[in-house]
């Protein structure tokens, strides 16, 4: 199986760019855009000059438990940059999406309170809500991480979506919010 399948057979298919899409940003986008793939992984993501983005990590099941999802996790980690990846909200009828959540908690992830991220599918033209965690180094502040994001979503998430698609993605600002929370408000 390729890597391209076992990243498709795993994640839901609201959440899976194409195969097309991938291998133009690993084309085109070579300098940011990055796939780490061994027998019993696929992890692709994005390096900018001050933070990551883990689009894809994937672990197969007869590798999990076994630290390597950790591992890869600390490879980015050495890198000393801000570290953000999006997760489906925890579904309890849906174990792994606990367990995931519960692991990325472990690998110090927080979840970005203050930042909303509801996407339409092109693939299913349903709106899909997901959280976004991050880990940082330096204790980053999530209007960054907001910043960060948005930076993703014009620059891969929507690269070439209307020639690849036929359609193009809601823009940045209907997808991705920001709200201050009033426990992260400075007084004065």
């Amino acid at each position: 199986m390729n890597w391209y399948e076992k990243l498709n057979k795993y994640f839901p298919i609201e959440e899976m760019k194409s195969k097309e899409h991938m291998e133009l940003l690993l084309m085109e986008k070579a300098e940011i855009y990055h796939k780490d793939e061994g027998p019993n992984h696929v992890m692709m993501y994005v390096e900018t000059d001050d933070f990551v983005f883990v689009d894809y990590l994937f672990v197969s099941k007869d590798a999990r438990g076994q630290g390597l999802g950790k591992k890869l996790l600390n490879q980015l980690k050495d890198k000393q940059k801000p570290i953000i990846l999006e997760v489906e909200p925890v579904d309890y009828d849906d174990t792994d999406t606990e367990k995931r959540q519960r692991f990325y908690s472990r690998e110090g992830f927080r979840h970005a309170q203050s930042i909303g991220y509801r996407r339409r599918s092109l693939a299913t033209n349903e709106v899909n809500e997901l959280e976004i965690l991050f880990w940082s180094p330096n204790d980053e502040s999530e209007q960054s991480i907001f910043e960060k994001m948005k930076h993703t979503y014009k620059h891969i998430h929507t690269y070439k979506d209307q020639e690849l698609y036929g359609v193009s993605y809601e823009d940045v600002d209907q997808v991705l919010t920001y709200e201050e929370k009033k426990e992260d408000q400075k007084t004065v």
